[in-house]
This record gives structure tokens, C-alpha cells and sequence, in this order.
């Protein structure tokens, strides 16, 4: 099942954004409407968040093509937990990573996560589910929170490529915890849309030139 959002200054979560912070709302203005589809298939999901820590994009879609092509077009537990070790390192998946697959995959099968019940629970009861499964972290966890289940109070300071945007916009290299939530706190309930708009800014291409808050 396929599902589309659309963000744009006249939604409400973005009005108010751009109300609590002149930063935030010129990145917004910079980067117009955002249409986005959430990864409704949670599993396949996060095998290719595992897939993707300390990769790049380029090299994690990569691998992943290459994991559906052997799973026959769709990664699901009953086709992973047929391929052999062999298989997945042939694909480039790393041991560790074959691994982590495989952990998630037993957690799916023997229901002791069960991606049903994370609609009812809330956000840090998710990443404490999740992160019992060796291989998921922090990062991974919240990146499912955001782009699967569209939680709309996320602050992703773990990721790279949000701290690339952050820095852009904020002018600092300051990426402690507290730094970052510090400064970011104005975004609360609504911090994973603004970090919608973060990645896309990254996205665009829009962070290769000097952030001007006042210029047209």
C-alpha cells in the first residue's frame, strides 16, 4: 500500500514552524512543497536502514537492488530466512550486517516484535522494542519512526545528513546532544517535519552555497 503526503506553507504544522523559527522558515520557503510516501513496508524498511549504516546512499540502494532481485522482487522474512550466509555476502552485505538481517528477521518470525502493535505505542516505547534487536540502533529506530510510521516529533541529531543540513543553516559545527536539541527545541511537536526539510534542502543541493538568512 502506497501512501503520499504533501507539506506546504499553508499546512498548519508548517505555519507554525515557520512562526518559531526565521531559520527554519526561509529553508522552507527555499525549498517549496514537499510530496513525500511513507515506506509502508516496515520490514523491507529497516533491513535497508541495517543495509545503509556507514554506506552511502548510492552504495546502500545498490545493495539493496540487489537483495530484492535475490528475494525475487519483494524482501520479506519467510524469503530472507531461506538464503544462506553465503548469499547475502555475495550480494557485498557485510558479516556483521548478515547478521543483524537475521536477527531482525527471527524477532519478526517468532513475534517478539510484532510491527502492529507500534501503532498504539508511543514513540520511545518503539526504539526500546526495536533496539532489543541486535543490529537496530538509535539511528535506525528513528529513522523508522520518521519515514514509516510518520511520527511528527522526531529529532534525528544522530544522522549525518540532517547534522549537514543543520550546520548549514545554523552556521556551527557543535553537534552535541544538547547543542542540537538545544537549538532545535523551538521545532517540538513538529521536529520531523523540519527535519523533512532539512534532508530535502541536502536533497536539492540547496547546503553546496552559503546559507543567507536574508537574502532573496
Amino acid at each position: 500500500m502506497t501512501i503520499l503526503k504533501h507539506l506546504d506553507q499553508n499546512s498548519p504544522a508548517v505555519q507554525y514552524l515557520i512562526q518559531k523559527d526565521k531559520h527554519l522558515a526561509k529553508v522552507i520557503q527555499m525549498v517549496g512543497p514537499i510530496n513525500y510516501q511513507l515506506q509502508t513496508d516496515a520490514y523491507a524498511f529497516l533491513v535497508s536502514q541495517i543495509i545503509e549504516q556507514m554506506l552511502s546512499k548510492k552504495v546502500a540502494k545498490v545493495l539493496t537492488a540487489r537483495l530484492t532481485n535475490e528475494c525475487a522482487g519483494k524482501i520479506c522474512p519467510t524469503t530472507i530466512q531461506y538464503l544462506s550466509d553465503e548469499q547475502l555476502l555475495s550480494i557485498g552485505i557485510s558479516h556483521s550486517k548478515v547478521h543483524y538481517i537475521q536477527n531482525l528477521t527471527e524477532a519478526i518470525l517468532t513475534n517478539k516484535i510484532n510491527f502492529s502493535d507500534y501503532l498504539q505505542m508511543s514513540d520511545t516505547q518503539v526504539i526500546d522494542s526495536l533496539t532489543t534487536v541486535k543490529g537496530i540502533g538509535i539511528w535506525s529506530a528513528k529513522m523508522f519512526l520518521i519515514f514509516s510510521l510518520n511520527r511528527p516529533d522526531i529529532l534525528p541529531f544522530e544522522d549525518v545528513a540532517f547534522l549537514q543540513s543543520y550546520s548549514w543553516v545554523y552556521k556551527t559545527h557543535n553537534f552535541k546532544k544538547t547543542a542540537v536539541e538545544k537549538k532545535c527545541y523551538k521545532w517540538h511537536p513538529y521536529a520531523s517535519i523540519a527535519s523533512r526539510y532539512m534532508y530535502q534542502a541536502k536533497n536539492l543541493g540547496l547546503t553546496k552555497n552559503t546559507f543567507h538568512l536574508y537574502k532573496k
